[in-house]
């Protein structure tokens, strides 16, 4: 049984951000630019979400 599933994209850089939220985005997968990743929807990855809120969008398909 698979989980929901998201998909996040990354729209605004990771440098001179904290540290913290550099590793929430990593966490997440996302190694570059406008890079689409498909994480599960767990508290866990929308905690690091809601962290990095500024950085990333949820792409709609």
């Amino acid at each position: 049984m698979a989980n929901n599933m998201m998909k996040v994209k990354l729209v605004r850089s990771i440098h001179g951000r904290l540290k913290r939220h550099q590793a929430c985005v990593r966490g997440l997968g996302i190694r570059r630019m406008h890079q689409v990743v498909e994480v599960e929807d767990t508290p866990a990855t929308r905690g690091m979400l809601n962290k990095v809120a500024y950085m990333v969008q949820l792409v709609e398909e």
